[in-house]
């Protein structure tokens, strides 16, 4: 195993620290011969929830909690997640094991869960250097990729006891008139209205979803774990947060929102988190083109998903920017969220005005 592709954890941010001593006796009430106390590190991200490593003398852990501030009331639920991953695990293997899920404000200020850690390979803004993958490599590790969020579109949700998981159909329809609604309540006076946008949606979302199925909501390529014995194969899905039931093209159109290519303008280059811009990578249209080959679901009028999935992208970044304009947040990296929330306005109305719907 090479050492050096493993995904690594840095110094806990200022702001963000536990309480360890509380943790660590919590946790040995729960797990069988825990022993020592953990050393706890932090690993890259924290827009959304927060994500520790509690490395024990005997086990190696993760733990995830909502991030510190004001947080809307439906997100960041850390009871929901658990129970997503739990019915997942027995039929989607590719979910962590929950070991842990702690409701008690007496252990920390808000409710948490603490998995077993999948030791591996995370890709990030790129791939790793050590990988030394050609185009061709590249592109097959792309399509294993893809391969998982197909396989997750396919799994029973009575199978994995989650048929409760939503509200069935109406999905769509639900989706615009939600995401509508939390951008005009998060929206400040420095930013754009979308007001074009979220009229050209509610006009253009289609009769009826393709299918309703379990969705990631936030499938990217950090949120896989790749075998660092074998880094074409996926062995783990993170990041279970937004998990619903749902039409599978909308989760697509989500994670389309993130595929920056290499051919794209400099401005969304900037917003680049994955290394979707490697040579051997699928473009987006060649993404969306292999998920309809492989599903047998029509995606001919792909451009309503594409444009709500930037929308999505754009009121999450607005909901991030509130809480910085409003002090419930210090990361430095939020203070330019107000202009990308404008950029992706003229992203989505250039893209409504080159499409045929």
């Amino acid at each position: 195993m090479n050492e050096s592709l493993i995904d690594a954890a840095g110094p806990v941010r200022n702001g963000e620290e536990l309480d360890i001593a509380r943790i660590n006796a919590y946790l040995k009430v729960q797990i069988a011969d825990l022993q020592g106390t953990p050393e706890v590190t932090q690993f890259p991200g924290g827009a959304s929830n927060l994500t520790y490593r509690l490395r024990y003398p005997n086990r190696d852990l993760i733990l995830r909690r909502p991030p510190f501030g004001h947080k809307a009331k439906s997100a960041h639920d850390m009871g929901r997640e658990a129970k997503v991953m739990r019915g997942l695990k027995p039929v989607y293997p590719r979910v962590p094991n929950v070991l842990a899920f702690c409701q008690d404000a007496t252990v920390m200020d808000s409710d948490f869960y603490v998995m077993d850690r999948l030791v591996g390979i995370i890709a990030r803004q790129n791939l790793p250097k050590d990988l030394n993958f050609g185009p061709e490599q590249t592109r097959q590790l792309c399509c294993n990729v893809i391969d998982k969020l197909i396989e997750l579109h396919q799994v029973d949700p009575a199978a994995a006891a989650l048929a409760d998981l939503g509200k069935g159909d109406g999905y769509v329809r639900r989706q615009i008139e939600g995401w509508s609604q939390r951008f005009r309540a998060a929206r400040t006076d420095d930013v754009t209205d979308f007001d074009s946008v979220m009229r050209w949606l509610e006009a253009k979302q289609p009769a009826r979803e393709v299918a309703t199925c379990i969705i990631h909501n936030d499938f990217r390529f950090d949120n896989v774990v790749l075998n660092p014995d074998n880094p074409f194969e996926v062995t783990g899905v993170l990041d279970w947060e937004m998990a619903t039931l749902g039409d599978p093209l909308m989760d697509l159109g989500n994670s389309l929102a993130y595929w920056v290519q290499a051919d794209d303008d400099e401005l969304f280059k900037k917003t680049r988190r994955q290394p979707t811009n490697a040579p051997g990578m699928l473009t987006r249209r060649e993404v969306i083109a292999y998920y309809g080959e492989r599903t047998g679901w029509s995606v001919d009028n792909f451009d309503f998903y594409t444009i709500y999935g930037l929308f999505r992208l754009a009121v999450i970044v607005q909901q991030i920017y509130r809480r910085y304009k409003d002090g419930a947040t210090r990361n430095p990296q939020f203070a330019g969220f107000g202009a990308l929330v404008s950029y992706f306005d003229q992203r989505c109305q250039t893209l409504i005005a080159a499409s045929t719907l």
